[in-house]
């Protein structure tokens, strides 16, 4: 299956020079599926510093200055058509014989405050027996519990505060399914990441980039998907973490503004050729 992808971002810079990171760039760890992309196109024409952090997410930096900087993007992925990968048989590890890579995915993060969930998660969760039957019943809660409403989406919302407040968007639902799996011992890591509507109803609501996280089980790391609480086809990963503030796909030292949003993913049926001339995808500027 081929995927297109890619993004256009205008942000309104406001102070008179600022430096800004990025990370909207297909992660390392899926590269050898992209077949082409286009150069990350800045106007004004900017240099920006391309480097992978210690988990894999590709990073850019560049200084802009005052005014509006625009961010162009698009590529062609190919990846297998098939939906998220189910294993009702992948148990629970107990933490003593978990690998030591998956500890912190075990801890509370900024936005998962396991400390303030815990007794919530063992007393609602704690009786069901199988590793799998415990996350997906996690999956099934959060996403009968909050409603979906991008109006009341706000940056400081937490997984606690979604809980008590039963409303949210993708990132809340995963922020909340993740602490409760961390309180019952169950290492979850937040990704982020282009989902189109491939193999289901379209969504009338503007493509966006989207949340959903993993989780260690059977010595292994599997998907799950508080938001849309089903296997999807056509995932393409963009960034991992502990929780959201681990990946912000923009975060800039200085204030700026979103003037223009435009997320692309979609499935395309003609034939792609891989460009003959293109760098490897995990060096490509």
């Amino acid at each position: 299956m081929l995927i297109r992808y890619g993004f256009d971002i205008a942000l309104n810079v406001g102070q008179p020079t600022t430096t800004i990171l990025t990370m909207m760039d297909v992660h390392s760890e899926v590269r050898s599926g992209v077949l082409q992309e286009s150069a990350l196109e800045l106007s004004p024409v900017l240099v920006a510093q391309r480097f992978v952090d210690e988990h894999g997410n590709v990073v850019r930096r560049l200084t802009a200055s005052a005014g509006v900087t625009s961010m162009h993007l698009d590529g062609v992925f190919q990846c297998a058509g098939s939906t998220d990968e189910v294993n009702p048989s992948a148990e629970w590890i107990p933490v003593s014989d978990l690998p030591p890579d998956t500890l912190p995915f075990l801890r509370p993060s900024r936005y998962c405050e396991t400390e303030l969930l815990s007794d919530f998660a063992w007393a609602n969760f704690g009786g069901i027996n199988g590793g799998w039957a415990r996350v997906q019943a996690i999956c099934d809660f959060v996403h009968e519990r909050l409603r979906f409403s991008y109006p009341e989406a706000r940056p400081t919302r937490t997984a606690n505060d979604a809980l008590a407040e039963g409303v949210g968007v993708c990132r809340d639902f995963t922020h909340l399914a993740i602490a409760l799996c961390r309180c019952l011992n169950i290492p979850a890591r937040y990704c982020n990441g282009y989902l189109g509507d491939i193999g289901v109803p379209p969504d009338p609501a503007p493509m966006d980039f989207n949340a959903w996280f993993e989780v260690f089980l059977g010595g292994r790391w599997f998907t799950f998907d508080a938001r849309h609480n089903q296997p999807r086809i056509g995932r393409i990963l963009i960034a991992r973490g502990r929780d959201a503030a681990d990946i912000p796909m923009i975060a800039s030292f200085g204030s700026h503004w979103l003037t223009r949003f435009t997320v692309m993913t979609e499935e395309i049926r003609e034939t792609v050729v891989p460009q003959e001339a293109q760098q490897p995808a995990s060096l490509a500027a």
